[in-house]
């Protein structure tokens, strides 16, 4: 605060301090805080609102539990509610997509930063923004066609020998959520590039140097000197990466099938469709919570703050 005062005086501080807190309280906090209130109440016709069944329970939350059905995975199959299911698979593949997404965005980044020429590194940077500059329903619409049947992607799969014949990626080939993560990965790929390229640029070369010339090959660079200073990089992408995954809408509607249901999907199922924003709000404070659980989870596997993940 004494920083902001003697940068920019008493009045702009002034109008900072009160533009952060309406954001703040208006755009977040009351919208939450109404999201909790609603998620203990009923679902009931408007004249019943305020009457005697408008009462506060764990209804709500006690159907995602509801509806039990048969669950396989890792070999075992057991009984499972069908929104557990789909929560819980949304974290899964989520959590795949973060890994693949990172798998390829650590040696873009290392290239980006260290190697390329500095002349040529504003044109590449180009290159990579460029697809940002179009929205994310007509890339999901383009990887739909993409992934159709009779589209690009089995036409080169089959000319080359790859496939003997088309395969319906939306229907799954490995998993039925194939599409999804195939989308995902490249609609979230910049975000987890970019705080890891800014990592890495901040890294002395003269480290990477020191190491080579003591003999360090180059997998024990990159796991002595490198990832770890690029770790707050690295937990920032993956908290953005899963949330983003997690919490998209558009890619599993347009990329998914019937076998591949999202549970943003199941939300937008109980508030729009069902119009049950009751449940609804109760559903998504649940994947409120896990987002929350996740970002712990990550500052503690890659032992940073919350600071170093916001920078």
């Amino acid at each position: 605060m004494q920083d902001l005062l003697r940068r920019y005086g008493t009045l702009l501080t002034a109008v900072f301090v009160i533009l952060t807190a309406f954001w703040l309280l208006a755009l977040v906090v009351l919208p939450n805080f109404t999201m909790l209130e609603s998620s203990f109440r009923p679902y009931l016709p408007v004249t019943e609102i305020g009457g005697p069944k408008d009462v506060y329970s764990f209804g709500n939350y006690l159907k995602f539990f509801a509806n039990s059905t048969d669950t396989s995975f890792l070999g075992m199959t057991f009984q499972m509610p069908i929104h557990m299911k789909i929560f819980f698979l949304t974290v899964w593949y989520s959590a795949i997509v973060t890994l693949v997404t990172f798998l390829i965005t650590y040696p873009l980044a290392y290239y980006l930063a260290k190697v390329v020429n500095p002349r040529t590194l504003p044109s590449l940077l180009l290159l990579i923004l460029i697809p940002l500059w179009v929205s994310e329903a007509l890339r999901a619409f383009a990887w739909y066609i993409i992934l159709t049947l009779n589209g690009p992607l089995n036409a080169v799969l089959v000319g080359i020998g790859i496939l003997d014949k088309p395969v319906r990626w939306q229907q799954g080939v490995v998993t039925p959520y194939d599409a999804i993560m195939i989308g995902l990965v490249y609609t979230y790929l910049f975000f987890m590039l970019f705080p890891i390229y800014n990592a890495i640029q901040s890294l002395d070369t003269n480290q990477i140097e020191a190491a080579e010339d003591l003999g360090s090959p180059w997998w024990r660079t990159h796991l002595r000197v490198i990832l770890p200073h690029a770790k707050p990089g690295i937990a920032s992408g993956c908290v953005m990466v899963f949330m983003l995954s997690a919490g998209s809408l558009l890619v599993p509607v347009q990329l998914g099938s019937p076998r591949s249901l999202w549970f943003t999907q199941t939300i937008q199922q109980w508030m729009l469709e069902a119009q049950d924003w009751n449940t609804g709000a109760a559903y998504s404070l649940l994947f409120l919570l896990l987002c929350i659980v996740f970002v712990f989870a990550v500052m503690r596997i890659f032992k940073v703050n919350l600071s170093d993940i916001a920078k």
